[in-house]
């Protein structure tokens, strides 16, 4: 039997047994009755597809539709659209680069653990990954001062969204917490002592002795172009290939306009308070300044432009998901302590080891 004499339901069960946003579309272009059934039913093709490639997809519009007029543990059911889509497949395909990068920070050390994970496990990652950012986008923002951490009922409002989580399925979020600070502290804002033991490494015979600059200041944006570019901080065109690789060879490289000390966060306490502050950045963020700001001042440039309402809220006032969930476990009759450790051994949390 031709392709395109097969009947409309057949061709729609075939367009929804696609794993992927890509291959709908490509199917849909392989000739005129598939792509005239695939426009007659594109929304809910579109939407099984990216369910199945970048879900839960229902925990994504939980975030695109996260709003201070309604309680963030609270469900929000919205219709499906091609601006709504768009924004949930933008959302899915940075949860697939954690994927990506999650063996490698999960098992830094150990490399014969070290493994690409299988699809419930990526399905797990991600569910995970989703649920941390509608924290962040819940209760990071200048309405959240460090005045009002401890305030009860801002407490209260944070525990009822991690309440809507199984202990196992908060185990999951810590342990997707956990690569996103490892990222943070070694890969966008690391600290002097981890860019002594990198320039070490990458120069094993140099005389040169690093300069540690203790202050961390913020300075005023010069526009730059190449980060905000003409669609935000998401833009593809912010930094070209070329600038990236000539940057990213210089950060550890000693010159008369470059001091490579002068990359370091600040020492253990410093760097650690400085590193709570960035936990406040969502996944995407903090996706973006790995690849895209490879230089301290770039980032702290970042952080003047984009962070909204401007950095007098953002900095000294650390992240709250940790406390929070110590805050949640303990009201569960459970020890924090026991749940960290369970995720640190491997016997909880998105790759569970197998005995």
């Amino acid at each position: 039997m031709f392709f395109d004499i097969l009947p409309n339901e057949i061709v729609t069960h075939i367009f929804l047994s696609v794993s992927d946003v890509s291959s709908v579309l490509a199917l849909a272009s392989t000739c005129q009755h598939f792509n005239d059934v695939y426009h007659k039913q594109k929304l809910g093709i579109l939407t099984q597809a990216a369910d199945i490639e970048f879900g839960p997809v229902d925990t994504i519009i939980q975030i695109l539709t996260q709003n201070p007029s309604q309680p963030a543990h609270v469900h929000r059911s919205v219709p499906m659209s091609d601006a709504l889509l768009k924004e949930v497949c933008r959302v899915g395909r940075i949860a697939q680069q954690w994927e990506g990068l999650y063996p490698f920070k999960k098992w830094k050390t150990d490399y014969s653990s070290r493994r690409l994970l299988t699809s419930g496990e990526r399905y797990t990652l991600r569910r995970a990954l989703y649920r941390l950012w509608l924290f962040t986008s819940a209760f990071y923002t200048k309405q959240y001062t460090r005045t009002m951490r401890n305030v009860p009922h801002v407490v209260h409002e944070r525990a009822m969204l991690l309440h809507n989580y199984s202990t196992p399925e908060l185990a999951e979020m810590l342990d997707v917490h956990n690569i996103l600070k490892d990222v943070i502290a070694n890969n966008v804002c690391p600290s002097n002592g981890k860019i002594r033991q990198k320039f070490q490494k990458r120069y094993p015979d140099s005389s040169h002795q690093l300069l540690f600059n203790i202050h961390l200041n913020y300075p005023p944006p010069p526009n730059p172009s190449w980060m905000t570019g003409g669609d935000g901080w998401f833009n593809n065109s912010l930094i070209t290939s070329a600038k990236y690789h000539q940057t990213h060879l210089s950060r550890l490289q000693p010159s008369r306009h470059h001091e490579p000390g002068s990359e370091g966060w600040g020492d253990d306490i410093s760097h650690y308070y400085v590193v709570e502050d960035m936990m406040k950045l969502d996944p995407g963020k903090i996706m973006f300044l790995r690849d895209r700001t490879p230089m301290k001042q770039q980032v702290e440039t970042w952080l003047k432009s984009n962070v909204e309402g401007g950095v007098e809220w953002f900095i000294n006032n650390g992240e709250t998901f940790s406390e929070t969930l110590a805050f949640v476990v303990r009201q569960r009759g459970s020890d924090v302590e026991v749940l960290k450790d369970a995720v640190s051994d491997g016997e909880m949390g998105v790759a569970v080891v197998e005995e």
